[in-house]
């Protein structure tokens, strides 16, 4: 379609992957933008082609440290200053994303910052993925395509055909977010998917003490849903204690592998069969040989032609 011809998609440095897994699947060439460095460590962005009326589409995760989000920015004043009809920013990690709200005194709404910053460099549109808060989306005042991880997830875990299969949230904020996988999978496989709540205490920001199962788990496959895994410190000693509790396995399913500090040697040597993750960072799946990743360009593939169709972006990753 005409449509279709009036875009175009570049990547920043955490994005270059993902983004030529979503131009295979739109069928175009995924753009040449060009990032110089100076020595100080300050660094200038520019498309090494005009973009002149066209909508553009920039791939990049905003996930810290800070160059990543100033190169999206960037890359944001760059297409607007080179005319580009639209700038929509595709950000398949929300960084600062767990700063949504002031939980005590003192303290910055880091996700909100963020979204201004977006904003006030020119973005039209942001298209993410699995926000740690919905309410994020709220932070802006420009339209936000919110994409769900377990479009890729779920008919992943319903291929390993789990006989005792059953959801678990690491945490009682996360309920919903496993009641809903727990559904996708309910209409994936047929079968009623139960689900499971762990309490834990957390005394210190990646630090959890204590945490308990609400709920059985004896004789069954778990899966743990979360929406990041950072350090995999709770995604670990949850596991832990559903073993303790009797399943039969545990797996994690993540939309996010941050996976900082020593997390891959975390997951390596934890009871946990496999970590499940998105490609919304970069992996290197040598690290950890119980990763496993799933690939976001299908869904968001399905939302850019939508968008240039002027279609539905919910109907368009219902198929």
């Amino acid at each position: 379609m005409e449509s279709l011809n009036r875009f175009k998609v570049f990547a920043g440095s955490k994005g270059e992957a993902l983004a030529q897994g979503i131009c295979d699947e739109l069928g175009c060439q995924l753009g040449n933008v060009r990032v110089d460095r100076f020595s100080d460590g300050e660094f200038c962005a520019y498309f090494e082609e005009s973009v002149r009326g066209k909508a553009v589409y920039l791939v990049q995760s905003t996930c810290p440290n800070s160059d990543n989000l100033m190169e999206l920015l960037l890359m944001i004043d760059a297409a607007k200053r080179a005319s580009a009809s639209k700038v929509i920013a595709v950000i398949p990690y929300f960084g600062w994303a767990r700063q949504d709200r002031k939980d005590k005194p003192r303290v910055s709404i880091g996700a909100k910052l963020v979204a201004n910053m977006i904003q006030t460099a020119g973005a039209d549109r942001v298209i993410t993925v699995d926000l740690h808060a919905d309410q994020i989306q709220g932070f802006f005042d420009i339209p936000v395509d919110h994409i769900f991880g377990s479009n890729v997830l779920a008919p992943y875990i319903a291929s390993l055909n789990l006989k005792k299969l059953i959801v678990a949230s690491p945490d009682v904020g996360g309920s919903k977010r496993a009641s809903n996988f727990a559904k996708k999978l309910h209409v994936m496989t047929g079968h009623e998917v139960p689900m499971v709540i762990c309490y834990k205490n957390r005394p210190n920001f990646n630090q959890v003490s204590e945490i308990r199962v609400l709920g059985d788990v004896y004789g069954k496959d778990v899966v743990i849903v979360d929406d990041m895994a950072d350090t995999a410190g709770t995604l670990c000693k949850a596991a832990d204690v559903m073993m303790a509790g009797g399943a039969k396995s545990v797996r994690a399913v993540v939309s996010h592998g941050v996976l900082s500090g020593n997390a891959c040697q975390r997951i390596e040597e934890s009871v946990l069969d496999e970590l499940v993750c998105t490609d919304s960072l970069p992996i290197d799946l040598s690290r950890c040989s119980k990763l496993h990743v799933e690939s976001l360009a299908k869904p968001f593939a399905a939302t850019i032609r939508a968008i240039q169709n002027h279609t539905s972006v919910s109907e368009a990753n219902a198929q």
